[in-house]
């Protein structure tokens, strides 16, 4: 599972024209979820994207995780993440988990995510999203488990 987190102070995702999620100050989570991910590596995702020290502390130092600051999290289904882009022109997608399990696991991840925290919005899994956002530093992390 590979999550690519963008430190924001807002962001949405709109399917056909309509906002599905949108936050303001947070993380955004493009979230990629590979062949062999299973509940165990999505329950490690949580606990570390909850409590992963992005944000600054008073003294200017990335010691705040986005529950430290009661932050919000913007969660985008993103299975181009778990490309194989190891060789060609073209990105290969035999590492990504098939659609139907994929989408239980991601409905997992999302539903015991919005358990452990409050402030959780998301896009629409396998639909055409438009994402916009302003990243803050700008902050990107890869995280995998």
């Amino acid at each position: 599972m590979k999550a690519l987190i963008q430190r924001v102070t807002n962001a949405k995702v709109e399917v056909d024209g309509e906002i599905t999620g949108e936050i303001n100050q947070g993380l955004l989570v493009f979230l990629g979820i590979e062949k062999y991910d299973e509940k165990a590596e999505a329950d490690k995702m949580i606990k570390r994207l909850l409590s992963y020290r992005v944000f600054y502390d008073n003294k200017g130092k990335m010691n705040l995780s986005v529950e430290d600051i009661a932050g919000d999290l913007l969660i985008v289904s993103q299975f181009t993440l778990v490309a194989d882009t190891t060789s060609g022109t073209r990105p290969g997608f035999s590492t990504a988990k098939p659609p139907v399990e994929a989408e239980s696991l991601y409905n997992y991840f999302l539903t015991n995510m919005q358990d452990a925290y409050t402030n959780v919005s998301s896009g629409i899994f396998g639909a055409d999203m438009q994402v916009s956002l302003t990243n803050d530093g700008p902050v990107t992390f890869l995280l995998s488990c």
